[in-house]
């Protein structure tokens, strides 16, 4: 620092100022300040400024799975958008969802030296009825059912489900068909119960439901189940790519879409636009869910008091080319839910 000083004829208090950031000095004085750092090779000491200040920098994040489409651009959003404050994220996957095994995901992050830890719970706990994480960690939960214990950002996945099943029934569908996502899924548990409150409200009895896991091959298993229901007529999917598999399934069996079957699912993904045909869709702002979680992480590292709550990213509906009205009613009366045809 003080060759730095010497080179660029300043103190060293500027020299320290310009490389963490501080405000104070001239745009001029910058600019030579950081001509020498780059001439010297200069690097601030991380570590050393991590003890002096107390704080190293970087956001932990713990997921327990990289496989979803909504876990990964959660992950990409965050880690913009904490780039963007100068901070790094240290990634740590969970590989299976237990108490035990986020206590020691806690544990193995503080000896990483993080300011903070973000958790993506998109799945229950296998050992436990709610969440109970270290008290004294600065916590973010993305996607989680934890209420006012913590503080959770989540996608608005009730509303998004109103809209596209809404949509479906505005087009004169009798009823809607959903394929839901796996059981152990907080977002495929609150879109699974706003399909049915949304039919039951609006005076539709919710036909059976089908699950897949999230994968466009579970997906398309359902989607031959439902293709052999001729009064199937619209199908609500829990995310695009289990649409993709249904999409094909129907495709193979001669159902056409939207002509015999109206598709609509949930996401948004960027692929969605080239499905065929294109798909209707819920989107979800997946850098709006990063922004907002590395935002309220840092809130609460520099404010006094936690917060806690829910804030829920609103989500949208993509119309595209995947919904029309029904055909004419050839089937059964929509409550009469018998076995599939042979």
């Amino acid at each position: 620092m003080a060759d730095v000083a010497r080179l660029a004829g300043v103190s060293s208090q500027t020299v320290s100022r310009v490389s963490n950031g501080y405000a104070g000095v001239t745009e001029e004085t910058r600019r030579q300040v950081l001509a020498a750092m780059k001439e010297l090779g200069y690097r601030p000491n991380s570590a050393a400024r991590a003890l002096k200040r107390g704080e190293f920098r970087t956001i932990g994040v713990i997921t327990f799975s990289l496989a979803t489409t909504g876990n990964v651009r959660t992950l990409e959003a965050i880690a913009t958008s904490a780039a963007g404050e100068g901070y790094a994220v240290t990634l740590l996957p969970v590989a299976v969802p237990t108490q035990d095994e986020v206590r020691g995901a806690f544990s193995r992050l503080e000896e990483l030296a993080v300011d903070a830890v973000i958790v993506i719970m998109e799945v229950h706990l296998l050992d436990a009825a709610s969440l109970t994480l270290p008290p004294h960690v600065q916590v973010v939960v993305v996607d989680s059912d934890a209420d006012d214990h913590y503080t959770v950002v989540d996608t608005d996945q009730a509303g998004g489900t109103r809209a596209a099943v809404r949509h479906l029934l505005d087009l004169g569908h009798d009823t809607v068909w959903h394929l839901a996502g796996p059981e152990g899924s907080f977002a495929a548990q609150r879109r699974t119960d706003a399909w049915r409150h949304t039919l039951t409200e609006a005076g539709r009895t919710p036909p059976p439901l089908v699950r897949g896991d999230w994968s466009a091959e579970s997906g398309h298993r359902a989607g031959l189940e439902l293709a052999a229901r001729p009064e199937c007529t619209a199908v609500f999917a829990a995310n695009d790519q289990m649409a993709l598999g249904l999409l094909r399934a129907l495709h193979e069996r001669g159902r056409r879409v939207p002509e015999d079957v109206s598709v609509i699912g949930f996401d948004d993904i960027p692929e969605a636009g080239s499905f065929l045909p294109p798909l209707t869709t819920v989107h979800q702002d997946f850098a709006e869910v990063g922004r907002l979680c590395v935002q309220a992480v840092l809130r609460k590292m520099r404010e006094a008091g936690p917060e806690r709550g829910t804030t829920l990213v609103p989500t949208r509906l993509v119309t595209r080319a995947s919904t029309a009205p029904p055909p004419a009613r050839t089937g059964p009366a929509p409550d009469a839910w018998g076995d599939p045809p042979a």
